[in-house]
């Protein structure tokens, strides 16, 4: 039986996708499922690890099942993931002890801030490249160590295993064979060293998470198993090609070379620059990350994190009713077609780079009597733009290296009145691949170097050559006012802290 495709699984922070391509690199069939957000207090973020993995299964066999192949025409099942969120389980019931703490949760934020003003917060950037945040994985297992009735106990006795949902799935996937992650996933942690390549002895120290519950760490490209859950297929097929999903983004932008940038555009935005083989310090706002390991050479990456971005359009749609369907938000941009001074700070979980304060909190400001919902609608739009745009600027000076254009991907570039503002508020080209689902096909292009489905990256770059380009169109004088009351609208939201 030949094997002519390639299944990625997209697990990413709202659902779960199943995705099928083959040789050519065309998707030929999808299966979705949303997952329910649990918000059990303010500012905390959870989901279900065993419905996340049931969808997983449902979707694997429902987009097999429309493209009427088997499994075992399979050349690789591949993973991308929703990166930072954590969880704790027992190797022997194969039970989580707790829901899955999501990147997004804030109930770390003390701890962050007791270990800030005990002076660790430079020893942790040195080895990581990342801030002290209650974003990253560590302290998330520290707080279900500590809270969570009888897990120090089951530590001790060795029975715990802990991971990212890469993890957690390939865990699940392999019959409970193999416990293992890729460098892009350990490298949000705040436990791994991105130099030495190893989960570091202090770090675990410091954050009280016993090394020995973590898993493996390989290149992305590597063979990781073979699937051996009876309830998914019955063929065993290859596992490799996992890869936290903003950097399989990067990488199905094909952004292979130092100073290409892409943005994605999903609950949060993650806006990453490949850097080359060498990492970069960088101040205190940008994050070092590991974009990749292939063939056994790491290339690494500069970012800047959006913690809202879509989630604030969907915040407009589900918690205000603001409108049903996207037609009909299409319809409210048409009624306001500028913002008449009306800003929304998405800081519902507090703000990412580059101001990095976890307490802030979100605000609609400059609204007057005429201030209508449509204005409402296009503040939460636009509020995504502004972010990417500061983004862009502090990748620029920190790293020293101009972007000349910004490649963009995720669920929120299928709107062009956002695209277009973003090109106009950047005054770059903003490149949209007419190739949808790039983090899955980030994952699938590293899986099929992987497992020798394709030759090369010279191969893979010429799978894909359709894109739409969308170039500034604004003024000067519009822009330069837009931008300058988005940053008095966000001093005021922060001004709020002190």
């Amino acid at each position: 039986m030949t094997k002519d495709y390639i299944l990625a699984i997209d697990q990413s922070t709202s659902g779960t996708k199943a995705l099928l391509v083959n040789r050519a690199g065309q998707a030929i069939a999808q299966s979705s499922a949303e997952h329910r957000q649990y918000y059990p207090s303010q500012g905390w973020v959870e989901h279900d690890p065993l419905e996340i993995y049931q969808n997983v299964v449902n979707t694997a066999r429902q987009v097999l099942q429309k493209a009427g192949i088997r499994a075992g025409q399979l050349a690789a099942l591949t993973i991308t993931n929703q990166r930072e969120t954590a969880l704790l389980w027992d190797r022997v019931t194969g039970l989580p002890v707790h829901p899955a703490i999501v990147w997004q949760c804030q109930r770390t934020a003390d701890m962050c801030e007791a270990l800030r003003l005990g002076g660790h917060e430079v020893e942790v950037r040195a080895k990581t490249g990342l801030v002290l945040d209650p974003y990253f994985s560590a302290t998330k297992w520290r707080w279900m160590i500590e809270h969570v009735d009888g897990v120090k106990e089951k530590v001790s006795e060795g029975r715990l295993l802990a991971g990212t949902i890469d993890s957690w799935l390939l865990w699940k996937l392999t019959g409970g064979r193999i416990h293992a992650t890729d460098y892009t996933n350990a490298s949000r942690t705040s436990l791994f060293n991105i130099h030495s390549l190893q989960w570091d002895n202090e770090l675990c120290e410091l954050f009280q998470v016993d090394k020995a519950l973590l898993p493996e760490v390989k290149c992305s490209d590597e063979l990781f198993g073979v699937t051996a859950d009876p309830d998914l297929f019955e063929d065993q097929v290859p596992i490799s090609g996992i890869i936290g999903d903003s950097q399989a983004a990067l990488f199905g932008n094909q952004c292979f070379k130092p100073g290409m940038a892409k943005a994605t555009y999903g609950t949060g935005t993650s806006i990453l620059m490949n850097v080359g083989e060498q990492s970069h310090s960088v101040g205190n706002s940008l994050v070092t990350a590991v974009a990749w390991g292939l063939g056994g050479r790491i290339t690494y990456a500069l970012e800047a994190v959006i913690r809202t971005s879509g989630d604030c359009i969907k915040w407009t749609r589900d918690n205000l009713a603001l409108f049903h369907s996207f037609e009909e938000m299409e319809e409210l941009l048409k009624q306001a077609e500028h913002n008449e001074g009306v800003y929304l700070v998405p800081a519902f979980v507090g703000l990412g780079a580059p101001y990095w304060a976890a307490d802030a909190r979100a605000a609609i400001v400059g609204m007057n009597r005429g201030t209508t919902k449509a204005h409402v609608v296009r503040a939460a739009l636009e509020s995504i733009a502004y972010q990417v745009y500061e983004a862009i600027e502090l990748i620029q000076n920190e790293s020293g290296v101009p972007i000349q254009e910004l490649k963009a991907d995720g669920g929120a570039t299928a709107n062009p009145n956002l695209m277009q503002f973003q090109a106009d508020i950047l005054q770059r080209n903003v490149i949209k691949s007419e190739v949808a689902e790039l983090s899955a096909m980030g994952s699938v292009y590293m899986g099929g170097l992987g497992t020798d489905f394709w030759s090369s990256q010279d191969e893979i770059a010429s799978l894909q050559k359709s894109f739409h380009v969308y170039t500034p169109d604004m003024s000067d004088k519009q822009r330069e006012q837009y931008v300058t009351g988005w940053k008095r609208a966000v001093a005021g939201v922060l001004s709020g802290l002190s």
